[in-house]
């Protein structure tokens, strides 16, 4: 696995490859699976390379709060994620990232 990723260095060509992949997110009730399923420029910022949008999905169930978690992918390593939740869908409950 690929160790803790700079945030700042992450664009949105980093995460379109990945889209449909499976990510894990570190709760304080364990471990909880995200697939990435939409991934979206959201204009031009002061961020190179601009400012996107990722949405990811974990199963039903209860909600986490808005909050940074710790997300890992085998090959974009670990990532301290400020995730909020923006309701069901795509099956489950989703969660907004975005990186601006």
């Amino acid at each position: 696995m690929a160790g803790t990723a700079d945030l700042a260095a992450l664009s949105i060509d980093d995460f379109a490859p990945h889209l449909d992949a499976a990510f894990e997110m570190q709760a304080a009730g364990g471990a909880v699976p995200l697939k990435l399923v939409k991934v979206d420029p959201a204009g031009n910022s002061g961020r190179a390379g601009g400012a996107f949008s990722l949405i990811f999905v974990a199963p039903t169930g209860p909600w986490l709060p808005q909050a940074i978690y710790p997300v890992q992918h085998p090959a974009l390593g670990t990532m301290e994620i400020f995730l909020v939740p923006v309701g069901p869908a795509f099956g489950g409950n989703s969660y907004q990232a975005i990186f601006a």
